[in-house]
């Protein structure tokens, strides 16, 4: 458990600082009113987490740590988003469309008006970025 729960963290830590450089460079070459910088993160962190899913079904006698590594903490420290989708294409191959469809309509409706619940809660506008 404790090697499990250290090499997420460090996956954890080098996503993250990836997607702040990712995001970074992106909002520096880009300016644009659409939240490219982010897209971008979410697209790239779900396309890594499916190329690495695939590689790890390969060879399904690869380690679970390297999962840990990669996929829970790399990938999750680089986006959440990607944890999201690939949580919603098991479900999808398994047969559940309709959870599927309500945990990804659940999901960005109600986290939406969460931040929004959030910026309420602290006397802030919820139209101010």
């Amino acid at each position: 458990m404790i090697q499990s729960l250290l090499l997420v963290g460090l996956g954890g830590g080098l996503g993250a600082a990836l997607r702040y450089l990712t995001s970074a460079l992106m909002l520096k070459h880009t300016q644009t009113l659409f939240p490219l910088a982010t897209a971008s993160v979410n697209i790239l962190g779900c396309l890594l987490a499916g190329v690495l899913l695939g590689l790890f079904a390969r060879h399904s006698q690869s380690c679970p740590e390297l999962r840990f590594l990669f996929i829970t903490g790399f990938c999750g420290g680089y986006t959440t988003f990607s944890a999201f989708a690939v949580e919603n294409v098991s479900l999808l191959q398994s047969g559940h469309v309709w959870i599927a469809l309500l945990y990804t309509v659940s999901s960005v409706v109600i986290g939406v008006l969460a931040v929004w619940g959030g910026l309420l809660l602290t006397g802030s506008s919820p139209t101010a970025p």
